[in-house]
């Protein structure tokens, strides 16, 4: 017997009108000094427990130096920070995520640790653009 499709799918689309910025600058390390502290002497363990807690692999961050080893430009950090900016309503560019990452990688990896971690705590989740619901 065949399966009867008794509702079609529908589009529904959500777009935001406000940008915001990050939480906190690049340099500010006392936003949250366990992050900073865990970025100095572990960074491979921020970058797992971030990707994590964001919803994503946890191990996604170690394949970077599979991908380009010996190449400045990380491109799961690259992904992550554009997803980050994505999902939160960020202003910013992958030419500013290209351009952050070369210059402060460690820097870069606590701001977003820490953007992550202010955005959960404050309830604030994300709606899928362009979600298709069956």
């Amino acid at each position: 017997m065949a399966n009867v499709i008794q509702a079609q799918p529908q589009t529904v689309i959500v777009q935001t009108s406000h940008q915001s910025n990050w939480s906190t600058g690049l340099c500010n390390v006392c936003a949250d000094i366990s992050v900073c502290c865990c970025g100095l002497f572990c960074m491979p363990c921020l970058q797992c427990q971030t990707t994590s807690d964001f919803g994503e692999g946890f191990c996604l961050p170690l394949l970077d130096p599979c991908i380009l080893s010996g190449s400045g430009l990380s491109p799961v950090s690259l992904a992550m920070r554009a997803a980050i900016r994505e999902r939160y309503g960020i202003q910013g560019s992958i030419c500013d995520d290209c351009c952050v990452l070369c210059s402060c990688f460690y820097c870069a990896w606590c701001q977003m640790a820490r953007e992550v971690k202010i955005r959960s705590k404050h309830g604030t989740t994300y709606v899928a653009v362009n979600q298709v619901v069956l």
